[in-house]
């Protein structure tokens, strides 16, 4: 067992110019925590996915679609992308996010 540290989210993953850079924090059957540090211009292609997730925008700003909406979050707070809808993230400049996957 892990003994309990107290952790700033945002200082977990650091930005790598012209890429996502990822961490993950938990994966096991039921679900996942990963941390993302995407450098400007840099995206995640519109996909679906079989698992509700929630991302939370630690630093910066990020530009969300769902099913053709767009969303711009910035540091602070989150959007539930539901499951099985069409979903992109783009940087339009650099942030960080926490990905929260519940899988049923």
């Amino acid at each position: 067992m892990q003994s309990a540290e107290v952790q700033r989210a945002e200082k977990m993953v650091e930005y790598q110019e012209g890429s996502i850079v990822s961490k993950t924090l938990v994966d096991k059957e039921t679900g996942s925590i990963t941390l993302f540090a995407f450098a400007a211009g840099q995206s995640l292609s519109e996909h679906t996915a079989p698992y509700e997730a929630l991302v939370q925008v630690l630093d910066g700003k990020a530009e969300i679609v769902i099913a053709g909406q767009t969303y711009k979050l910035k540091a602070g707070e989150m959007i539930v992308m539901p499951a099985d809808i069409p979903h992109a993230v783009k940087a339009k400049e650099k942030f960080k996010m926490m990905l929260t996957m519940i899988k049923d």
